[in-house]
């Protein structure tokens, strides 16, 4: 055979393998956001994301063959994660379903793409950038974002990969150090300020409204840490109210009465997650003082609420700059969390190396199989025993990527291999 020829047939195959190499690349890994550092309750709260939202973004995303992404909405952020072409693509769906315009968005977000994007999340999940340090809320927020997004066909396994490993990092800060200890979420936050501000708590009367993973954590903090179950709940769906309250031992009551129940209240805990104030200044007018602590985003209770003098409103940014006697011994304990987190960092970085030599094995292994069963070749090497050698070949490839990390210039290596 000609020497030609038998190159001819290798740059053939060559580039047909270096098509069939298609994985996600963690620097196309993208996360844009805003949270509390720049932008203040009302302005988060034009670019909250509720079910719907995140439901008609994450349709979007597959008509632009985006198919790996979640949303995140707090009440500190709004953060999306996805791997794209260009984060750009993110704004673009999350301004799609948004009150906010795209310009705003886009002069306040920040964006990080790769190594950069990757570590800002493993940061989110262990607390390290929350509005209260180590607040550990934030991961059930993680699951119950990426439980919705997997539910909807849009979470890939790097991603699941990334996301695992970002938990499992998470959960051993949180047993490891004392990040996540003393006052660390805003539900806590808001109790701590009944606690100061208010006498004989066990003669006010409160309500809270909304009971989802935020309202629910707000009940237990309140029975846990005010000693008083003079508490009614409301939720738009009352079945659940009545369900939780029957477990704490509390009052329950229909959404139809939260007019009468704000009336009556003395001190107004607010958890929901509509797009429009439910509490509004005309229930509270004239109605006694109260103290108001409007925990969600968007902001649930009517913001003129707060000119009226009988009227004491507090949001979660107003929480989150109290006066907070943990804070020092936590930031103590930030190190330790970035050193866990290096270690798992490392760990999903590895397995991404280790997973982007499958797809070239492979296609090597079929190349070279190719090259033994290819009539130009047939003279020289159809007397070899070929799957003996080629087994050798993909041995020996595999041990050199791990190595020294270099698959693309072994594929021409492990060629000549075989047919010398």
């Amino acid at each position: 055979m000609e020497i030609v020829e038998i190159i001819f047939v290798i740059t053939n195959l060559t580039q047909d393998f270096m098509l069939e190499i298609n994985t996600n690349n963690i620097k196309n890994f993208h996360i844009v956001g805003i949270n509390y550092k720049k932008t203040d309750a009302e302005i988060r709260s034009k670019f909250a994301i509720g079910n719907d939202q995140h439901k008609q973004i994450l349709e979007f995303a597959k008509l632009k063959g985006i198919q790996d992404l979640f949303v995140l909405s707090t009440c500190n952020r709004t953060e999306i994660y996805g791997f794209a072409d260009h984060s750009s693509q993110l704004i673009d769906l999350i301004c799609s379903q948004t009150t906010g315009s795209k310009e705003v968005f886009s002069e306040i977000a920040y964006s990080k793409k790769g190594s950069e994007a990757i570590d800002h999340l493993f940061e989110v999940a262990a607390g390290l950038d929350s509005q209260i340090l180590g607040d550990y809320e934030i991961v059930g927020q993680i699951k119950a974002a990426v439980k919705f997004s997997k539910q909807n066909g849009c979470i890939g396994s790097v991603m699941e990969r990334l996301l695992n490993t970002v938990l499992q990092s998470s959960k051993a800060i949180k047993n490891q150090t004392e990040l996540s200890g003393g006052t660390v979420s805003v539900s806590f936050a808001a109790i701590q300020y009944v606690r100061d501000h208010v006498k004989n708590i066990a003669g006010k009367k409160i309500l809270l409204v909304g009971i989802g993973k935020l309202g629910k954590n707000t009940c237990k903090n309140l029975v846990d840490y005010l000693g008083t179950k003079n508490i009614t709940l409301i939720n738009r769906t009352e079945e659940k109210a009545a369900l939780l309250a029957g477990e704490f031992g509390l009052n329950h009551a229909s959404l139809n009465d939260l007019s009468q129940q704000v009336s009556e209240t003395d001190i107004i805990f607010v958890a929901t997650a509509s797009a429009e104030p439910i509490i509004l200044s005309s229930q509270l007018e004239g109605k006694g003082n109260k103290i108001i602590l409007d925990l969600s985003i968007p902001n649930n209770v009517e913001p003129s609420a707060k000119d009226l003098p009988n009227i004491t409103l507090i949001n979660v940014d107003e929480l989150s700059r109290m006066k907070d006697e943990t804070l020092s011994k936590r930031e103590s304990e930030v190190p330790k969390a970035k050193a866990i987190i290096a270690e798992h960092f490392a760990e999903f970085i590895q397995w991404c190396e280790m997973r982007k030599h499958v797809p070239v094995l492979k296609a090597i292994k079929t190349k070279l199989k190719e090259i033994h069963n290819n009539p130009l070749l047939a003279p020289a090497y159809n007397n070899i025993d070929a799957e003996d050698k080629i087994q050798r070949v993909i041995n020996g490839t595999a041990f050199k990527m791990k190595e020294q990390n270099q698959c693309g210039c072994y594929y021409i290596q492990a060629i000549n291999e075989f047919i010398a």
